[in-house]
Order: C-alpha cells, then structure tokens, then sequence
C-alpha cells in the first residue's frame, strides 16, 4: 500500500483518537477533581445525578437493541428524586445524610423501584413488554444510580475527599496503563467473547498501577493532605491528618480489590454493549464515547470503597 495512503489511515484511526482521548481528558480531570475535593455536598450530589441521568439515558437506549421498551421518563424522574434528596442540606456542619440515614433511603429505594415500575408497566400492550421494560428500570437505578449516590455520601465522610481523590486517580491510574501496556505488549487475550482487546498484561499492568499509587497517596498521606488544605481545596474533616502512618497492608488488599472491581465493571458494560451491537455507549466525550463509557469502572468500585470507609467510621 502506498505511504500516501497509509499515512492518513494510521492518523485517522490511531493518532487522532488518542488525541481526542488526550484532549478531553487534560479539560475533564481538573474539572472533577476540584468538584469531588472542594463543591459543596448539594452542588456535588447535582453533579452526580445529571451525570447519572445521562448515563441511564444511554443504558436505556442499549436496552432497545435488546427488544426492551424502557420507561424512560418514569426513570428519569425516580432517579432525580433520589438525588434531590441526597443534595437536600439537613445539617450545616454535620453531614447531609448519615450513614444510617443512607442506608436507610437506599434500602428503601431498591425496594420500593420494583413496586413503582411493575406498576407503571401495567399499561402497556402488549403485556409481555411489561417485566422487561421495569427489569430494565430497576437494574439501571441499582447499577448506575445508586453507586453515584454512594460517592455523594462517602465525600460526607469524615477524609472522604481523600477517600474520593484515591478512588479516582487509582481506577485512572489502572485503566491509563492497561490501556498502554495492553496496546504496546499485550499478547493474551483476557476474554475475547466480551473485549477482544483487553489482555493479561494490560490486566497485570492495571493492578500494579493501581497499587503504586495507592501505596503512594497513603504513604505520603500527610503532606499530600496538608497540600490540599493549605491550597484551600479541602477543609480539614474532608482530609486525612492521622498523626500515625496508616498500615499499608490493608490498603494495598483495598487497592488490589479497588482495582479488580474496577476492571470488572468495565467488562460488564463491554458484555451490555457487546450484546447490544455497539461500539461506544454514546458520543458525549471525545475519544471516550459516552458517559457510561467513562465511568463503568467506578460504578463497580465505589461501592467497594463506600462499604471500606463506612466500616471504617464505625471501628
């Protein structure tokens, strides 16, 4: 083949998507990491439910390619509700919603969702598209919004800006060197059915990452934190200031479980889109896709490190 052609086609199809990856990501990271460290909870929880809505909007129309007619608009407003609560201030110093008080909703919001949807599907024809369109209610508020809502509720925790810090620059730091190493020497296919182009090297690559950074933002907890405060990017119940250096043992299993859960949610929605017969869940991010594609990691993860911090406060 000619290099006059080659040359466009190799800048069409791997230079300029990863420019466009480059480019959004430079614009998108300082953005979120000044919301999570420093946005008041009400402004954060908004964030995050208009993040939720988009990436429900998105899951609700990969559900069409699978036969489903979702009910949109019913979803939209349960899952704007959920968040108009989370951003409702109750307590000036204190945080927003307890922990208890959490549970307390989100329980009570997983139960109630079958009820609402089963009950709305009752007037649709024909009736057999009923279950699947509330099923397909349901997963998306139990798999998308109600891990968003647990990220609004960690940052309430006491260091729960750190908390929030780590989580995010541990699954970038796992998904930015699996992508590379995966690209540059990965050989062996991970699963091949589901993301032909995820490796165990890249997969291997992604936990030491992950871990590296990990061990070095607890490490080096202290002046990193001190950093923040001074910077006036936290307040000092948003950050870590423990005198005693915190053991390293059970951060780097934490780091590791962090890791595997992120790398599972991303093949979950890699089989949802796999299934689907598409590429990208949405276009809103260039070089990512959608949002969906963006934040399918976290969706598995923050649950995790929700479930670790909230253990935590109450040792």
């Amino acid at each position: 083949m000619p290099l006059v052609i080659i040359a466009p086609t190799i800048f069409h199809g791997t230079i300029l998507p990863l420019l466009k990856r480059i480019a959004t990501a430079v614009v998108l990271i300082p953005i979120v990491l000044v919301l999570i460290l420093r946005a008041p909870i009400p402004v954060l929880a908004i964030v995050a439910g208009v993040i939720a809505l988009l990436t429900i909007h998105e899951f609700l129309k990969l559900t069409e390619s699978y036969g489903v007619r979702p009910l949109r608009t019913l979803t939209y407003i349960f899952v704007a509700i959920f968040f108009a609560l989370l951003a409702f201030n109750v307590g000036n110093e204190k945080p927003l919603l307890s922990t208890a008080v959490f549970v307390y909703c989100l329980g009570f919001a997983a139960a109630i969702a079958p009820f609402i949807f089963l009950t709305r599907a009752m007037r649709d024809e024909p009736l057999s598209t009923g279950y699947p369109a509330a099923a397909a209610s349901v997963f998306a508020f139990t798999y998308i919004a109600l891990p968003m809502g647990m990220l609004v509720q960690l940052r309430q925790q006491w260091a729960g800006a750190f908390y929030l810090l780590y989580l995010l620059l541990v699954v970038w730091a796992g998904d930015i060197f699996a992508y590379f190493v995966g690209k540059s020497i990965g050989r062996h296919l991970m699963a091949p059915r589901i993301s032909p182009k995820k490796t165990w090297e890249g997969t291997a690559a992604s936990v030491v990452a992950s871990v590296a950074l990990g061990w070095l933002l607890f490490n080096y907890s202290l002046p990193i934190n001190s950093a923040l405060l001074h910077a006036g990017l936290i307040q000092r119940r948003d950050g870590l200031f423990g005198l005693e250096q915190p053991a390293m043992g059970p951060i780097i299993v934490l780091t590791i479980v962090l890791n595997i859960a992120a790398q599972l949610g991303d093949l979950v929605e890699s089989l949802i889109k796999r299934g689907a017969g598409v590429k990208d869940s949405g276009a809103i991010l260039p070089g990512h896709g959608g949002m969906l594609d963006r934040i399918d990691a976290l969706l598995f993860a923050a649950p995790v490190l929700w479930y670790y911090a909230t253990w935590r406060v109450m040792q």
